[in-house]
């Protein structure tokens, strides 16, 4: 009775399908959707515990993605053009009719003109065929549609689920893995999907990825020291005149923000849309900032500040801490909120009145530390991105300055990130990223993760992704060369993607950098890569209160603030004028933008035993077109918008 009543089932299943048209479809068999060797400093330790929860994330095949880049590389608008996105969707107006071919080309008429929300999750959301197919998968394994969250486009569903649970939806295995610094993550080098899930579902995570964005890898590096910091009353202050000389305001071995408004030119400059015009950064895996440290910094390095050491605001997403008591033994030990302390201290004091908003992204609840996992081991990145995106309010540049080697991201998840970061650059937003710290890569650890173990520069993430703007660092100011400190190893990160192609806007400079490298470094790199940083700052020995005593830093996680609170200023300029913010930077960097900028030419990307890729005249893959100049960069952006 039961095998003939659902034959019936399957019958009257079938018969909706031909009269309503829905996707229905017979099931498929399991296969591999994809494969990513577990990285070198990773070891099995055994299986994972069943009854372990996973918040995961299942990405579904955008709708038309392709669309919402060009109106990224072109900035335009369909409301401002008065044609509605569903023409342009359902086929009525061409695309290719309303735009120029021309890609990144701010000189373009409809260049600024950014999509709204709406419009961008119109363009990625996935189609109903897609929606369905996978919701019904869901529901085949018990997981009702009560159960899943959604980002705004509903290209993103995630669902916490037991290891047991997660194991028989993917066909998998889930272990526990140990790194050498002694840290546990639970995945599986491989999973599978129902064969005709394939063309639907792009990544699904946690799963086989192993990449740390933590902030003592590649964020900065002490240039003196924790412990080793200096007390108060031992530091010289630096003049904060308004008429000083480069040479006059800046120690290169003691970085200030008087240094640097001086330096790129900021230190005239009155913001004058503080509200209109805001400023964001991300503190990821227990980061915060502390505002009592902050004040002291203002009030030593940029009195008139003072005040925003208590008016920037936080927004916790996923358990992120805001914490402002006392940090406990283990955390003084790890450096805690190092990283956090130098990104506000640096943009308050360049940007100041701007608003800033504090981003604090904790990982996915619900989380429960057990004996395999005591600490939350969850990616920062999606749960951030798709929560910004939940915004009609963004501000319009965000500063990020934690990264990992991308090789340890599978690519189908790392393009699946990059394209959420493609969606706020849609509308508006300027993301920049730190290029890492370790020039083409740590020497002694530049083996590839293909299984053939071969010697490779090692690029970064998401520092490789086409849609955000990447800052390498720099020292010294007559000239400013490649940053490099022989005390703790660090040098600006540099490189060409091996997941992401040379994007368009890179082909009048990139490929002329690599033809000037002839065979050097040949078989190590992507030639056809994207390459990057786009640009560079100060990133050497950055002074900074943390603790209530005062350190050194180094790294491309001080650079990174640097040039977004510069970034900052030239959308002040701009919305002042009546003129919409940047946005996305880089078509207007390699456009005209770069001559704004100071080129950076001596010094390299040292790593991997080698002396790196070469600082060169114009773009190349360690300073990007150089370090800011405001004034100049202002008033280009003013003429072309």
């Amino acid at each position: 009775m039961l095998s003939l009543t659902r034959a019936a089932l399957l019958t009257l299943s079938v018969a909706a399908s031909v009269v309503f048209g829905s996707p229905i479809r017979a099931r498929s068999a399991y296969e591999v959707k994809e494969t990513h060797n577990v990285p070198s400093k990773w070891s099995r330790v055994g299986p994972a515990p069943g009854n372990h929860l996973i918040n995961l994330s299942i990405g579904l095949k955008q709708s038309q993605f392709d669309e919402l880049e060009r109106h990224l590389y072109e900035g335009t608008s369909s409301p401002s053009d008065h044609i509605h996105l569903k023409h342009i969707l359902s086929g009525v107006y061409s695309f290719t009719d309303r735009v120029s071919p021309i890609v990144s080309d701010p000189l373009h008429g409809r260049y600024g003109q950014h999509l709204s929300q709406d419009d961008v999750n119109e363009l990625v959301s996935p189609t109903d065929d897609t929606s369905t197919l996978v919701h019904q998968w869901l529901l085949d394994n018990g997981i009702p549609s009560s159960q899943l969250e959604y980002s705004p486009a509903k290209d993103w569903i995630q669902v916490t689920l037991p290891v047991s649970a997660i194991e028989r939806l993917l066909d998998t295995k889930y272990s526990v893995y140990k790194h050498q610094d002694g840290s546990y993550v639970v995945r599986t080098p491989e999973w599978s999907l129902p064969k005709h899930l394939h063309e639907h579902i792009e990544a699904v995570q946690p799963t086989n990825s192993f990449f740390r964005p933590m902030v003592r890898k590649t964020a900065f590096k002490p240039a003196v020291g924790v412990p080793g910091s200096r007390k108060l009353s031992d530091m010289t202050v630096a003049p904060q005149s308004t008429d000083l000389t480069v040479a006059q305001a800046c120690n290169v071995s003691a970085v200030t923000p008087t240094c640097l408004r001086t330096l790129y030119g900021t230190i005239k400059y009155t913001p004058q849309v503080p509200g209109k015009n805001k400023v964001g950064l991300n503190d990821f895996l227990g980061e915060s900032n502390n505002r009592s440290d902050t004040s002291i910094f203002l009030k030593m390095f940029r009195p008139d500040a003072t005040p925003a050491a208590y008016q920037f605001t936080f927004e916790s997403i996923r358990g992120g801490t805001t914490q402002q008591t006392p940090l406990n033994a283990t955390q003084l030990d790890a450096g805690t909120d190092l990283e956090g302390n130098l990104d506000v201290e640096t943009i308050l004091a360049i940007d100041y009145p701007t608003p800033l908003v504090a981003f604090s992204t904790g990982g996915s609840p619900p989380f429960k530390p057990d004996l395999v996992t005591p600490t939350d081991t969850n990616e920062p990145y999606l749960a951030w991105v798709n929560h910004v995106l939940k915004q009609s309010d963004i501000p319009q540049v965000i500063s990020t300055s934690y990264g990992d080697d991308e090789q340890t991201v599978p690519k189908g998840y790392a393009q699946k990130v990059c394209r959420q970061f493609a969606q706020l650059g849609a509308r508006g937003v300027s993301l920049l990223f730190a290029s890492g710290d370790s020039g083409v890569g740590p020497d002694g650890e530049c083996i590839s993760n293909d299984g053939k173990n071969t010697s490779a520069f090692l690029p970064e993430f998401p520092a490789g992704c086409p849609y955000v703007t990447t800052v390498g660092g720099t020292k010294n100011v007559k000239p400013e060369i490649v940053a490099h400190d022989d005390r703790n190893g660090y040098t600006s990160g540099g490189g060409f993607s091996n997941y992401f192609p040379r994007p368009a806007y890179q082909d009048p400079v990139v490929p002329k950098y690599v033809q000037s490298l002839g065979s050097q470094f040949e078989g190590l790199y992507n030639k056809s890569g994207r390459g990057y940083p786009d640009i560079a700052a100060q990133g050497y020995h950055f002074l900074t209160i943390w603790n209530g005593t005062i350190v050194s830093l180094d790294g491309t996680s001080a650079a990174t603030p640097t040039a977004a609170a510069v970034i900052s200023l030239v959308n002040d300029a701009l919305i002042a004028a009546g003129k919409s913010p940047l946005g996305f930077l880089n078509p207007f960097l390699y456009s005209s933008g770069y001559k704004t900028f100071t080129d950076v030419t001596i010094g390299s990307a040292l790593g991997c035993d080698t002396s790196g890729f070469p600082a060169k005249a114009g773009w190349d893959a360690v300073t990007g077109f150089g370090t800011p100049y405001f004034p100049k960069l202002k008033d280009a952006a003013l003429a072309c918008k």
